[in-house]
């Protein structure tokens, strides 16, 4: 299991950042009112970055095609698709996201 980091001040509630993998892929960190949870950048549909669309509550839209999926479980709810999720644990100021 990898642990990476960013700092939660770098990540005010209702923001998102991205974070590189090392094998290529690419998450995307919300902060949710003090909430932090992470997911696969990518939207399965056509591939749009999912840190790009709109997040109200725990709900981001693609901003491509309009695909809503809930941050904590990666379930879609438009259609029957679910995206990845991480584990997210706040350390000493620091946003954790662990990957398998």
């Amino acid at each position: 299991m990898q642990s990476f980091d960013t700092k939660a001040d770098d990540l005010r509630p209702g923001a998102c950042t991205t974070l590189a993998l090392p094998d290529g892929n690419e998450l995307a960190v919300f902060n949710v009112d003090g909430e932090y949870y992470a997911i696969e950048n990518f939207c399965p549909h056509k591939g749009a970055r999912l840190s790009e669309g709109a997040l109200c509550g725990h709900i981001v839209e693609c901003g491509l095609h309009g695909w809503q999926f809930d941050v904590r479980s990666g379930e879609c709810l438009t259609v029957r698709e679910r995206i990845k999720t991480y584990c997210v644990k706040v350390d000493d100021g620091l946003v954790k996201v662990e990957v398998q």
